[in-house]
């Protein structure tokens, strides 16, 4: 049983957080060049797959530590410190995964279907339109900057491959183990 869960925990790592790692990798480039070129289709069309993308399969994700779980339980390591270690960075990447990363594409994604669709949105005067920071203020509504977002956007996906990056080698290199793989 344990060699079942443990494939179903790999494979769940390579085929859910796979392309959740490489969907947003790409996303800030695409989301500054769509930016750029808001009337250009096929570069708004990108964005928005690349989101659904990561959106999609950061739920299949789940998987992968329900799993990692279960094998651990199966093969008596939970109280090991490399998979402590490991859950606590996961939990990490997966609260910068919810908290910034689908956030912060959700904001580029609406910011570029008002920027398309500009006949839906309210006309609003231009001395109205006011740039403060970190906000776009239109009207009495402050706006996230989409243009800043994809760039942060950028720095929070490093995080978060980082984190799966250490979270793979504990996995392999298991501190402590007597498996003879390691030190």
């Amino acid at each position: 049983m344990s060699a079942f869960l443990l494939s179903v925990h790999v494979l769940a790592a390579i085929l859910a957080i796979g392309p959740v790692a490489i969907a947003a990798s790409m996303f800030p480039r695409s989301a500054r060049l769509a930016l750029a070129s808001p009337r250009d289709g096929r570069r708004v069309a990108e964005v928005r797959i690349l989101h659904r993308i990561t959106r999609v399969y950061s739920v299949i994700g789940v998987l992968v530590p329900v799993f990692g779980v279960a094998t651990g339980a199966s093969i008596g390591v939970l109280g090991d410190a490399w998979l402590i270690i490991s859950m606590l960075l996961t939990a990490a990447a997966a609260v910068v995964l919810i908290a910034a990363i689908l956030p912060g594409q959700k904001i580029v994604v609406a910011a570029l279907a008002d920027e398309a669709e500009p006949e839906a949105a309210p006309e609003k005067p231009v001395d109205s339109q006011r740039h403060t920071g970190a906000t776009v203020t239109v009207g009495t509504t402050p706006r996230a900057d989409p243009a800043r977002v994809a760039r942060r956007l950028a720095m929070y996906t490093g995080v978060f491959n980082v984190l799966w990056a250490v979270v793979v080698v504990l996995m392999i290199y298991r501190p402590g183990s007597t498996t003879g793989v390691g030190l």
